[in-house]
């Protein structure tokens, strides 16, 4: 079982397909996206958290991620299956 995933995005950021494809391609089915193109309480949420304002900024369990440069980092490191398998 994989963690839960969480990626903030919007509908036409070509970072945010990237991300869900790699996700989907390490075992992920299930991303609850939380579109903030169209919602600033929910854009303002994500740079609450993150203190971040481009997308995604991406969630496994509570570890923050970051951006799709992150996860792709993670991947290449060896280290995105584990945080996804413990988180």
């Amino acid at each position: 079982m994989t963690a839960r995933v969480v990626m903030y995005s919007t509908a036409v950021c070509p970072y945010c397909r990237m991300a869900e494809q790699l996700l989907k391609s390490r075992g992920v089915t299930d991303i609850e996206k939380i579109l903030i193109d169209a919602n600033e309480n929910l854009r303002a949420e994500m740079i609450g958290k993150t203190n971040r304002r481009t997308v995604p900024q991406i969630f496994i369990g509570d570890t923050h991620v970051g951006g799709f440069d992150d996860l792709s980092a993670l991947d290449k490191e060896g280290k995105l299956l584990p945080l996804l398998q413990s988180a």
